[in-house]
């Protein structure tokens, strides 16, 4: 009784700072790191030349798409994300030793000591038997709109963007950053998730729903390395 009134002395204020560094450690909307990068204002003059069509403020040309090149363009992201690993381990190992000692004769008389013969037999075995078997598999789906923030000396996009969803109990959020090839990006504006690279792809919640599925602070405790009373 003792000892765990000591570890609940002990490990109030420790969960006390671990709580309170998580709840500072939890997402927010509008993060400055994911942030869309907003285009600079070019302001061009309007050269009089007598046409409908002005080259200098033409925002693209007569034979160019509207996939985004430049920073502040758009790209919708579609999420088409799915893993899957298993692995299976069977180790078998057994030995037997096995050996007889005749009983031990001299001039056709068998030799005794005391009440025992000299004959010996000895056997002995061992076996082990190891399985192992884990599998895991995710998948993820959906579509987010990102920003271009960036655009690579080599024509590369880097891209960053946020999604929030309010619901009853809690938020959800989905968050990709990552760097885009323009070839990538098909006619329609997207880009599929397997094609970014480096990607960072963030999936979670917050709020009362997502807290129901954590487990509570002395649980925490009691199965961390702070934990020396057990």
């Amino acid at each position: 009784m003792r000892r765990l009134l000591l570890a609940a002395v002990i490990a109030l204020p420790l969960c006390a700072l671990q709580g309170c560094a998580l709840d500072a450690l939890d997402p927010k909307p509008d993060d400055p790191a994911f942030a869309p990068a907003l285009p600079e204002e070019d302001y061009s003059y309007a050269i009089p030349t007598g046409s409908i069509y002005n080259p200098y403020t033409s925002n693209n040309g007569l034979y160019t798409d509207t996939r985004a090149h430049r920073v502040g363009d758009i790209i919708s992201v579609k999420l088409e994300e799915k893993t899957s690993a298993s692995k299976k381990a069977t180790t078998d190992d057994s030995k037997k030793d096995e050996y007889e000692l005749g009983k031990t004769t001299f001039a056709g008389q068998n030799v005794h000591l005391g009440k025992y013969d000299t004959s010996a037999n000895h056997s002995s075995s061992n076996s082990f038997t190891g399985k192992a078997n884990a599998s895991q598999s995710n998948s993820l789906s959906g579509q987010i709109s990102v920003s271009v923030v960036k655009v690579l000396a080599n024509g590369s996009l880097q891209v960053r963007g946020e999604k929030w969803l309010m619901l009853n109990n809690g938020n959800e959020y989905v968050r990709v950053t990552g760097i885009v090839r323009p070839e990538d990006i098909s006619a329609d504006n997207t880009v599929s998730s397997q094609r970014i690279a480096n990607a960072r792809i963030q999936y979670g919640g917050t709020g009362d729903f997502a807290n129901t599925q954590e487990r509570g602070w002395l649980s925490r405790f009691l199965n961390s390395v702070f934990n020396i009373f057990f």
